[in-house]
């Protein structure tokens, strides 16, 4: 993260964004332990009704304002892979 202010204010906007995009958040902080080669950086997990469903959460336009609102604030790895 590199700026709160511009996290906070995407925070704000993206959690309603993505949960009436059909997102249940599942985990959300930093890790409690972490192995092998993993990171001590914040995680979150969410949960979609498929694949099409987080992508099309992403793509919409209430997450694209929260993406603008976060702008250079933060350095973001974003993946979508299908459940088990």
């Amino acid at each position: 993260m590199h700026d709160a202010d511009k996290m906070a204010a995407y925070a704000a906007l993206a959690l309603p964004a993505l949960v009436d995009a059909g997102g249940t958040f599942l985990a959300r902080g930093l890790p409690e332990q972490v192995y092998e080669a993993g990171l001590q950086e914040r995680v979150v997990i969410i949960e979609f009704p498929s694949v099409e469903a987080a992508i099309a959460a992403h793509d919409t336009p209430a997450y694209q304002e929260a993406l603008a609102a976060l702008g250079d604030g933060a350095e973001r790895d974003l993946r979508i892979v299908p459940g088990a």
